[in-house]
């Protein structure tokens, strides 16, 4: 529990901030207000649940209960500020729209949940023409960071910030004594640069599970040896909370059959939909975030399972290729699972600097790696690099080019090939791993492909194309004396 930045109760008897939504990531977080010194107003459409929160956790700090809208408005000192923890889509709209006929001008409602950034944006205006501040709040770390500290990525007006700031500050987590939160920009900032987080969620489980397949398929390597491999990971360049988790549900044994529990779960992934908001949103951007996109594919391929058990009689081809030398196999796998990693990060921060762009919202992409150290799902030792890499070059075009990256995926390079090759010659599916290194070195190519694409354009579609040697837009006359012309 941390009790640094503690609040002073309300002078006024009234809530400082409240909480409508107590499935756990509300109750969790509405405790972690009042852990903090905050008068916290508590709000559910069950008013169960409420009480149950209070029965519960009552004696950890001061909440007020509340059981209408009206009284729960009614029971926050000026400006309101409501904290909306409720499942996104149309039933955040109906809270929103009931909190806004019982506030006033310059009211502050924030939306906590994973919501699509493009209806932020709408709400924000909505809400603005109406005097209310509305903030778009990304929230990670799952019910522990909501209780302990999560990372916090509110958008919305800076004014708005100006007041419920020391309130998120104070709750979030802290590295260094810094806390992770930091006003990302105006309207949807804060939900987009969440749901790209949560992007680069999915490509990083993704890149773990085939490093964990690869330890298995390839190399024979039971579950528990592959658990400790993790765990040693942990403490290398790769420590990371995703890294830590995995070594902890690789250990996991299961009670009934006393088997590893991964051998008992069903081989298909679920997904909630900021990672496909994540590929799509990318695909309007025209930013190509391969490593995400594999993982939300690679999600989709596993939960085909009519099409997947008709398969099975599939030829294989002839299969080669299983490493000599497990040890030095397992090192080639962590170069290339840290390689792929870097990639999947400077894809979802290019992504964020096109929508930021587009958008115009100025969104300080060092500030995201320093809110990211903690809290949240992603967090990593590494981020610690990327937020020195923003600060020495505020305009690096890619962290691939950022010198500590480039270095360390040089010196990989040749582990990352033999992994992908390896895999690939043994009929083990690396989707990220492959796409990753495809990215790699289709970015660094002198020449690409693309040439060849702009005159199959030209010739059918006269999409014209230009010359590396001289100025100017030109089209060949394919169908005629096959002259070339400027347009």
């Amino acid at each position: 529990m941390h009790m640094n930045n503690v609040a002073s109760p309300s002078s006024s008897g009234k809530a400082q901030i409240g909480v409508t939504g107590l499935a756990v990531m509300g109750s969790n977080i509405a405790r972690n207000f009042a852990r903090n010194g905050y008068t916290v107003a508590l709000h559910n459409r069950s008013i169960a649940k409420t009480d149950a929160v209070i029965e519960n956790h009552g004696h950890e700090g001061t909440f007020i209960r509340t059981e209408s809208v009206a009284d729960f408005v009614a029971a926050l000192e000026r400006p309101r500020r409501v904290l909306i923890m409720v499942k996104a889509g149309a039933a955040t709209d109906a809270v929103i729209e009931e909190l806004a006929a019982a506030m006033e001008p310059g009211d502050i409602i924030i939306d906590g949940g994973n919501a699509l950034y493009t209806d932020t944006i709408r709400r924000e205006a909505a809400l603005a023409e109406r005097g209310l501040h509305f903030v778009g709040a990304g929230i990670s770390g799952g019910e522990e960071g909501a209780l302990n500290g999560p990372s916090i990525m509110p958008g919305g007006p800076a004014e708005s910030y100006e007041s419920l700031g020391p309130l998120l500050e104070s709750v979030a987590a802290k590295v260094d004594g810094e806390p992770c939160c930091t006003h990302i920009g105006p309207d949807g900032s804060g939900h987009f640069v969440k749901m790209v987080h949560n992007g680069i969620e999915y490509a990083d489980m993704q890149l773990i599970g085939e490093a964990y397949d690869l330890m298995r398929k390839a190399l024979d390597l039971p579950v528990a040896k592959i658990a400790d491999v993790f765990r040693t990971w942990n403490s290398t360049e790769l420590e990371s909370y995703l890294i830590e988790i995995t070594a902890e549900v690789l250990s996991q044994v299961d009670a009934e059959t006393g088997k590893p529990l991964v051998d008992v779960i069903v081989d298909a992934a679920g997904q909630k939909g900021t990672g496909r908001w994540t590929v799509k949103s990318a695909l309007d951007l025209g930013i190509p975030t391969t490593g995400i996109a594999e993982a939300v594919f690679a999600r989709a391929l596993s939960s085909s399972t009519d099409q997947r058990v008709a398969a099975r009689g599939l030829a294989a081809g002839e299969l080669s290729g299983t490493p000599a030398d497990a040890a030095a196999f397992v090192e080639d796998i962590k170069a290339a699972l840290y390689a792929s990693k870097v990639v999947a990060y400077a894809q979802g921060f290019d992504q964020i600097a096109a929508g930021s762009a587009e958008y115009g919202w100025n969104v300080d992409r060092g500030s995201l790696a320093t809110i990211w150290r903690g809290g949240c799902i992603i967090r990593a030792q590494f981020l610690n690099r990327i937020r020195e890499a923003y600060a020495d070059d505020p305009q690096l075009p890619s962290l691939l080019l950022a010198p500590y990256f480039r270095d360390a995926v040089e010196a990989g390079i040749d582990s990352w090939r033999r992994v992908v090759a390896t895999a690939t010659t043994l009929g083990i599916p690396v989707p990220a791993f492959a796409s990753s290194l495809s990215y790699y070195d289709a970015l660094r190519a002198e020449r690409l492909p693309a040439a060849l694409t702009q005159g199959l354009r030209d010739y059918f579609g006269a999409h014209t194309y230009q010359r590396v040697d001289k100025e100017g837009t030109f089209h060949t006359l394919w169908s005629g004396d096959r002259s070339e012309i400027t347009e």
